[in-house]
C-alpha cells in the first residue's frame, strides 16, 4: 500500500488508508495557515466525496499523518548522514548563513550572533484529567503512556532544562562592577519575574508555552517546552548554555528582562563560563518602555556600542506569526504538541524566513542610509544652536547622566530610619491627641438633656471602650518611638519646632511625592502598552474593545494620579516642576519621568537635561548605531553570497556522485538542495539591488569559508550511502565447521533484509512522488 502512495491506518490487515497526496496537502496547508485542523480538513474531503463525516475519520487520517511525517523525518535523516551533515548540535550551528557562515579575513564584530530569546503563553497544552465526583479538586492525569517521542535538534529536552533548576552558586562576585548599575532598578516591576500569576493555570494545562531563542533575522535556534510553570529562570538559563556551547565567544542575547536576568546569570554556575565568553544580556527596543533610564543607559539598545541598529524584538515578531498555532494544539497529546510547533518553525525557517533574508539586509542598509543621511543634515545645527563643538560631548553627557542617575536609585538607610522616626513620631502626638479626646469625652456628662440610666450606661461603655483603643493605640506607637530612639540614639525626643523636624520632614514629603511620580508613571506606561497592542495586527475585535474600555479607566486614572502629583509637587522643597495633561499623555521612555525624580537640586541646570540636549544626544547614538549596522550588513552580504556559491555547489556535487549508486537517495538530496535553492535568484537580484544603494561600501564578491568541517557546503563533497540502508548478510563458508543456520537466525536475516528495503521504500515514497519535477535554481520564476 505505502509503495502505492497509501498510507494505512493500522499496521495489521488496515481496512482504510489516506493517500500521500491528501496528506502533503494537508501538511503544506496547514503550515500556510496553522488555523486549520485535521477535523475542519477531513470534513472538507468529506464533502468534496459527498459521504458522511465522523469522529473515527479524523483520528485514521491522524495516524497516517504521524506514519507519514515519520517517513518523512526518517528520508531527512539519510539525507543528512548521507551530506555528513549528522554532527551534534549541526544544524544549530548552520541555522543562519549571515549568522554562522563565517569567512577567513572579514572583520571581527563586537557581537559575532546577535539572538533573542524569550517566552510565550500561547502555545499551552490542557493536561487531560479524570473527573472527581466526591470534591471539586482536579483529578488524577487521565492522559495514556505512549512510546512516541519527537527526535529533534531545535527542542532542548526537559531533563537538560531541568539541571538548571537549581544550579544556582550562592554567591558569586561580579567583575567590572562599574560597567553595570548598582542595583536592578526594575525588580519587582515586571509581572513575568513573578511566578505566582501562573499558579491558577498549572492544574489545567501541562505545557503552558513555550521559551524560544531566535537569531537576529528570525531563524529558530532553540525550543523549549515551559512545563507547568511560568517563564522561570532556568529556561533562559538552558538556552544560554546550549548557544555558549554552540558558539562560543562574544554572544549579545536580546531578552524583555535582561537586567534582571543578568544578576541571575552571574549567580549562577554558569556565570563564570558567561563572563569568561564575554556574553552580554541587553534589553529590547520595544519593551524599554517599562524599564527605568537607568537600566536603559546599560542595556537598551541604542545606547550599546557594536549593536547597529537592531531592536532584539524578534521574539515579538516570530510569536505574532506562531500564536496561530494555539488553536490546533490545545488538546493534542505532548507527542503531537512538539511535533506541530517543531514542524512549524522547521517550514517557518525554510521558506519564510530564509525566503525572506535578503529582504532584511536591503531593508536594514537602506534603514541605517537614511539615519546617517538624516543625522548629517540635522545634527550640525543642533549642536551648533546648543553649543556643542565636539560629538564626544555626547558621549561625556551620557556617563554624566549615569552617575547621576546612580545616585538616586536608593535612600540612605540614616534617612530611611529617621524619616521612619519622625512618622511614627506624627502618628504617637494623633493618638495622644485621639486619647485625651476620648478621657475627655469619657468624664464629660451633660446637665442639659439628662438620660434614662440604660442610656447612660451605654454611652459610658462606649466611651470606655474608645478610651481604651485609644491608651492601646498611645501605647504601642510609644513603644516605636523608643525603639527608635534607642537605636538612633537620640536622647532628647523631637518636636515640631527643632531644626531635625523639619529637616526630615522635608524628606518624608518627598518620598510621597516621588511614590506618586511612580504610580503616574505605571499608569502611563501601561497606556502605551495598551495602545501598541491595539493597534497591533491579529489583535482581535473584542480585545481590541476591551483594550479601549481598559484606556478610559486609564485615562480617568492618570487624570488623578496627575492631580495627586501636581498636589505634592508643589509641597516639597525646592518645588517641582507641576505637569500638563497634554505633556503626561505624550511621554514614551521613563526616561522623561526619571529627570523629575531629584529633589535635591534643580535639575535643569546640567546641561544634558533640556529636550534639546537630550535629542541631540539620542540622534547621535543612532547614527553611531547606523555606522555599526553598515558594518555588520556587509559581513552579512558577503556571507550570503558566499553561501549560495557554495551551498550550490556542493549539494550538485553529492548528488551527482550518488546519482548511479543510489538514484532514490540522488533524487532525495535534489529535493533538499531545491528547498533553499529556489530563493537564489531572488537573493541574488536583491543583493544586486543593495550593491547599488548611494553609500553601499561592502562587495558581492564571493569570500572563501573558514568553516571547512565534514558537511560543511566549502568542504570537498563526499556523500555516502548510510549503512542502515544495506541488508546486513552474513555469509558462511561451507567448509567451515560451524552447522547449518538454525530457524532462529534464518529468520533474524529475513527481518534484516526486510528493514533494509523498507528504507529503501522510504526513500521512494515520500512527498515528492515522479510527477513532481524539481525545479533547478534557474528555471525558478520571480
Amino acid at each position: 500500500m505505502v509503495h502505492q502512495g497509501v498510507i494505512p491506518c493500522s499496521p495489521i490487515s488496515p481496512v482504510a488508508g489516506i493517500t500521500s497526496e491528501a496528506l502533503e496537502l494537508y501538511r503544506v496547508t496547514h503550515l500556510r495557515s496553522p488555523h486549520l485542523s485535521i477535523q475542519a480538513f477531513v470534513k472538507t474531503m468529506c464533502n468534496l466525496h459527498g459521504i458522511e463525516f465522523h469522529r473515527h475519520l479524523s483520528r485514521q487520517f491522524s495516524i497516517a499523518l504521524d506514519i507519514y511525517l515519520q517517513i518523512q523525518r526518517v528520508v531527512a535523516s539519510l539525507v543528512t548522514e548521507s551530506l555528513r551533515r549528522d554532527s551534534p548540535d549541526w544544524r544549530l550551528k548552520h541555522a543562519c548563513p549571515a549568522c554562522t557562515y563565517i569567512l577567513t579575513n572579514e572583520e571581527q564584530l563586537r557581537f559575532k550572533i546577535l539572538y533573542a530569546m524569550d517566552g510565550n503563553d500561547s502555545l499551552k497544552r490542557i493536561l487531560r484529567r479524570s473527573l472527581d465526583d466526591d470534591d471539586d479538586s482536579l483529578g488524577i492525569s487521565s492522559e495514556l503512556p505512549t512510546a512516541q517521542l519527537l527526535v529533534s535538534d531545535r527542542y532542548l529536552s526537559r531533563n537538560f532544562v531541568d539541571q538548571f533548576a537549581r544550579d544556582t552558586a550562592s554567591f558569586v562576585e561580579i567583575t567590572n562592577i562599574d560597567q553595570r548599575p548598582a542595583e536592578n532598578s526594575c525588580e519587582g516591576r515586571w509581572k513575568n519575574m513573578d511566578d505566582t500569576k501562573m499558579k491558577k493555570a498549572w492544574g489545567i494545562y501541562d505545557e503552558t508555552g513555550v521559551f524560544i531563542a531566535v537569531c537576529r533575522h528570525g531563524f529558530c535556534l532553540l525550543i523549549t517546552d515551559m512545563v507547568q510553570s511560568g517563564e522561570l529562570a532556568k529556561y533562559p538559563l538552558a538556552v544560554v548554555a546550549k548557544l555558549l556551547d554552540a558558539f562560543g565567544d562574544r554572544l549579545g542575547g536580546g531578552y524583555d528582562i535582561g537586567c534582571q536576568f543578568q544578576a541571575t546569570l552571574d549567580n549562577s554556575l554558569l556565570g563564570p563560563l558567561a563572563r569568561s565568553l564575554r556574553h552580554t544580556l541587553l534589553v529590547g527596543a520595544f519593551h524599554g518602555h517599562a524599564h527605568r533610564r537607568l537600566c536603559q543607559l546599560f542595556s537598551l539598545t541604542t545606547y550599546i556600542k557594536g549593536l547597529g541598529i537592531e531592536d532584539l524584538e524578534t521574539c515579538e515578531r516570530t510569536f505574532s506569526k506562531s500564536n496561530s498555532l494555539a488553536s490546533a494544539l490545545r488538546y493534542t497529546t505532548v507527542f503531537h504538541h512538539q511535533q506541530a510547533i517543531d514542524s512549524y518553525f522547521e517550514h517557518n525557517d525554510e521558506f519564510e524566513v530564509y525566503g525572506n533574508l535578503s529582504n532584511f539586509l536591503h531593508s536594514n542598509y537602506k534603514q541605517a542610509l537614511d539615519i546617517l543621511a538624516n543625522g548629517e543634515a540635522i545634527l550640525p545645527k543642533v549642536m551648533e544652536d546648543l553649543g556643542v563643538e565636539d560629538e564626544s560631548t555626547f558621549e561625556r553627557w551620557l556617563e554624566d547622566e549615569k552617575v547621576y542617575l546612580k545616585g538616586l536609585t536608593r535612600e540612605p538607610e540614616d534617612e530611611t530610619l529617621h524619616m521612619e522616626y519622625w512618622q511614627r513620631l506624627v502618628n504617637l502626638r494623633a493618638s495622644q491627641i485621639a486619647l485625651d479626646a476620648a478621657t475627655n469625652m469619657f468624664g464629660t456628662h451633660s446637665q442639659h438633656d439628662p438620660l434614662s440610666y440604660d442610656a447612660d450606661i451605654s454611652n459610658t461603655r462606649i466611651s470606655e471602650n474608645m478610651r481604651c483603643h485609644a491608651l492601646e493605640d498611645y501605647e504601642r506607637n510609644l513603644k516605636l518611638v523608643q525603639a527608635l530612639e534607642h537605636n538612633l540614639g537620640i536622647n532628647n525626643r523631637w518636636v515640631p519646632e527643632d531644626g531635625e523636624w523639619q529637616k526630615v520632614g522635608r524628606l518624608v514629603a518627598n518620598r510621597k511625592y516621588q511614590r506618586a511620580l511612580d504610580r503616574l508613571e505605571g499608569l502611563v506606561v501601561a497606556r502605551i502598552f495598551e495602545l501598541a497592542k491595539m493597534n497591533r495586527a491579529g489583535t482581535g475585535y473584542k480585545l481590541r474593545k476591551h483594550i479601549a474600555r481598559a484606556l478610559q479607566t486609564r485615562s480617568a486614572a492618570i487624570r488623578s494620579a496627575l492631580n495627586t502629583y501636581n498636589n505634592l509637587a508643589s509641597t516639597v522643597y525646592p518645588p517641582r516642576q507641576t505637569l500638563k495633561w497634554e505633556e503626561v499623555v505624550e511621554y514614551a521612555f521613563l526616561a522623561d519621568f526619571d529627570l523629575l525624580r531629584n529633589t535635591c537640586f534643580n535639575i535643569s541646570s546640567l546641561p544634558w537635561s533640556s529636550p534639546a540636549a537630550r535629542s541631540a544626544m539620542d540622534l547621535y547614538f543612532k547614527m553611531c548605531r547606523a555606522r555599526e549596522e553598515i558594518c555588520r550588513l556587509n559581513i552579512e552580504v558577503r556571507r550570503l553570497v558566499t553561501y549560495i556559491r557554495d551551498k550550490d555547489k556542493y549539494l550538485w556535487e553529492c548528488e551527482d556522485r550518488l546519482t548511479v549508486a543510489n538514484p532514490a537517495l540522488a533524487h532525495q538530496i535534489a529535493i533538499h538542495r531545491n528547498v533553499r535553492g529556489r530563493f537564489n535568484f531572488r537573493h541574488l537580484n536583491r543583493l544586486h539591488d543593495i550593491s547599488k544603494l548611494p553609500g553601499f561600501t561592502g562587495t558581492l564578491v564571493p569570500g572563501v569559508s573558514a568553516c571547512m568541517g565534514a558537511g560543511d557546503s566549502a568542504s570537498l563533497p563526499d556523500p555516502h550511502i548510510p549503512a542502515s540502508m544495506f541488508a546486513a548478510l552474513a555469509v558462511h563458508d561451507p567448509s567451515s565447521p560451524v552447522g547449518a543456520d538454525t530457524q532462529e537466525e534464518l529468520d533474524e536475516e529475513e527481518v534484516a533484509e526486510e528493514t533494509s528495503r523498507s528504507l529503501q521504500d522510504i526513500v521512494l515514497i515520500t512527498d515528492d512522488f515522479s510527477q513532481l519535477e524539481v525545479l533547478d535554481s534557474g528555471e525558478v520564476e520571480e
